[in-house]
């Protein structure tokens, strides 16, 4: 057999018979759309051998769980070998494992577990750049002559009328408030990093380097079996080439925000059409990070099956919401209205409608804080309720479904006062606050405790909490290392709220957020034309407090209607018409109650519910589906 690429320099890496093979287990037809994904952030998941450290082990040990939870793929965040400046998104060799996490037979004993329960694994695929400790960067930067100088990119500095050595351009690091250049000064040059400085950009115009990450970073890996890849930043690998500066709209700074310039460069669809030939040989999925493209349309051009190029993307429309402009954490706390809301999740919903595309169904990952504190209430007497509110409404979405570890037990941001600031790790938090502290004045102690409440609302350490297992466990791990007597503590303080929210205590109690997402998924499968594959259509989209959408099947006129109570108030709400949900204007329709997140233990289906719109009130944060069916 010979396999054939539409790109050279894919072709070139794949191979026939031996070196090459395709691994077909379970693939039939597009069966990524219908699978719920789990993600799984490994330092914080479970530790296995009781260092203080979530590993490979733990995940193997957990996938009974996540099996029983009724997932059916899991995405395991980046395990290879790292310095850990960005906790491995900065790698050093793609082709062995953080020491601390295990083994590439680890990796193995994992798959080959997951595929014998009918659960399907992805690793994290993070090409944009590597480690400053990478053979390659170390290479690159030896000498101005050396065969791998132009596997990075490498710029001479600009400088000032008076002489002032200035790095090329005036672009803002994603991490902090500083420049995306950093001067080396053996070879007098600066390189481009877009995060962080031990993070230097590969060089996509060189088709060596790209050659060489194909084989590195994606064949060793699905020669493993592994079945697919989410892709990191991956609308960041192709730059302007003349590297231009970026407009001033941060007027207190020098640094610009720059992702306008570099993203969605020129030859990025030339680079992913290398990258799906290689997938397609494998039959493997692949799902793209794809921030900071709003324009549906050119969502389009990387989702669309007929380009061939993603199978789908990660938008972040939804998840930005209250994000501030110049920065993420520049934003008071919850700075955003329903109404925002209704018409991000629109934007993400029409990405199917009417075309060959895909889309993908997230409120959380390991760069967001948590989904409850954020757009649902994280206060004791609305937690549970709020994040059923939430599953159901993420359930009902269309799309292939992403569940972040602790999202299905309602896990919530760590609060301040019991959690400060001094416990985070992540570099994106502590950069921005060290970029705070050292603009400050005496008299401006108030943008301090600003800028806390900012961090503690949205910062990405809450998503790296070590996991809660158990509510009772040696030095308080709460069952993160859940087969010693007398484990490490964690590498990250443990949530102080992980005695209540924990995975024993969720199982053993209803009504819990477990248990509700349990029913979801189950839900969403028992009706896959309306939940999975839906045309989504937002009614009432000037409500501040009632959230209401349709979903309709693509053949036919079943609709189901999904009605969402975001306050902490009991809300009347007005049934649509006919012609309201593009129905003829003179059906005369009714609603028959499928779900509803509210907890009747007298019934053979505890949340099924029974309310009739017209009759009864939505409860706080109370969510229901209905079947719109047309009365005769």
């Amino acid at each position: 057999m010979t396999v054939k690429a539409s790109n050279p320099v894919a072709e070139r890496i794949i191979q026939p018979d031996g070196t090459g093979r395709p691994h077909n287990w379970g693939r039939v037809g597009q069966w990524w759309k219908h699978t719920p994904v789990y993600q799984i952030y490994p330092a914080s998941f479970c530790d296995a051998n009781g260092d203080g450290m979530g590993d490979l082990k733990g995940v193997y040990n957990k996938l009974d769980y996540l099996h029983s939870l009724g997932i059916e793929m899991i995405w395991i965040c980046p395990v290879y070998d790292s310095p850990q400046v960005d906790m491995g998104y900065d790698i050093s060799d793609y082709e062995n494992i953080y020491p601390p996490y295990g083994t590439v037979e680890d990796v193995e004993a994992i798959v080959n577990r997951a595929h014998t329960l009918g659960i399907r694994v992805i690793m994290d695929l993070v090409i944009n750049h590597t480690s400053d400790q990478h053979a390659w960067f170390k290479e690159s930067r030896s000498s101005k002559d050396n065969d791998k100088r132009d596997w990075y990119m490498w710029r001479p500095a600009k400088y000032s009328p008076t002489g002032e050595r200035l790095p090329p351009n005036n672009w803002r690091s994603n991490f902090g408030g500083g420049s995306t250049w950093a001067w080396d000064e053996a070879t007098q040059e600066y390189y481009l990093h877009l995060f962080t400085k031990e993070q230097p950009d590969l060089n996509w115009e060189n088709p060596k380097m790209r050659k060489a990450i194909y084989q590195s970073a994606m064949v060793f890996w699905l020669e493993k079996g592994i079945d697919g890849f989410r892709v990191d930043t991956v609308n960041m690998y192709s730059k302007p080439v003349d590297l231009p500066d970026a407009a001033i709209i941060d007027k207190n700074s020098f640094y610009q925000p720059a992702a306008h310039l570099y993203c969605n460069g020129p030859h990025m669809q030339e680079y992913l059409t290398e990258m799906n030939a290689i997938l397609s040989h494998y039959s493997a999925v692949s799902v793209g990070e794809l921030p900071l493209t709003p324009e549906l349309s050119h969502v389009l051009s990387y989702v669309s099956a007929k380009a061939k190029q993603l199978d789908m993307v990660f938008q972040f429309d939804v998840v930005d919401l209250g994000m501030g402009t110049t920065h993420r954490y520049e934003t008071t706390p919850r700075n955003w209205q329903l109404p925002q809301l209704k018409s991000a999740i629109q934007g993400n919903q029409d990405v199917i409608r009417g075309t060959d595309a895909w889309t993908t169904v997230f409120l959380e990952n390991h760069d967001q804080s948590r989904s409850v504190s954020r757009f649902g209430n994280d206060s004791p007497e609305f937690r549970v309720p709020s994040a059923r509110m939430l599953a159901l409404m993420q359930a009902c979405l269309s799309g292939t479904l992403f569940i972040y570890q602790g999202q299905e037990i309602g896990c919530v941001n760590a609060p301040l006062e019991s959690y400060p600031i001094e416990y985070y790790k992540d570099v994106d938090s502590n950069l921005f606050i060290e970029k705070v502290r050292t603009q400050l004045s005496e008299d401006r102690a108030g943008d301090m405790k600003r800028a806390l409440r900012a961090v503690q609302h949205l910062a990405r350490d809450h998503a790296r909490i070590p996991m809660a297992w158990q509510n009772s466990n040696n030095e308080k791990t709460w069952g993160f290392s859940p087969q010693c007597q007398t484990p490490e503590k964690p590498w990250m303080e443990p949530h102080p709220l992980g005695g209540e929210i924990n995975v024993l205590s969720e199982k053993n109690r209803q009504p819990s957020v477990l248990n509700f997402w349990r029913r979801m998924l189950r839900f969403r499968k028992e009706y896959p034309e309306f939940l999975v594959e839906g045309e989504y259509q937002t009614l009432d989209i000037s409500n501040p407090d009632v959230y209401t959408f349709t979903k309709k099947a693509k053949q036919g006129n079943d609709t189901a209607l999904v009605v969402l109570n975001f306050t902490q108030h009991e809300q009347q709400w007005k049934p649509p018409t006919a012609q309201e949900i593009e129905w003829p204007g003179d059906t005369t329709i009714e609603f028959e109650p499928l779900m509803s997140t509210l907890w009747r233990p007298s019934e053979e289906d505890t949340y099924r519910g029974d309310c009739q719109p017209s009759s009864e009130p939505l409860c706080p944060y109370e969510g229901r589906v209905y079947v719109v069916k047309s009365s005769l």
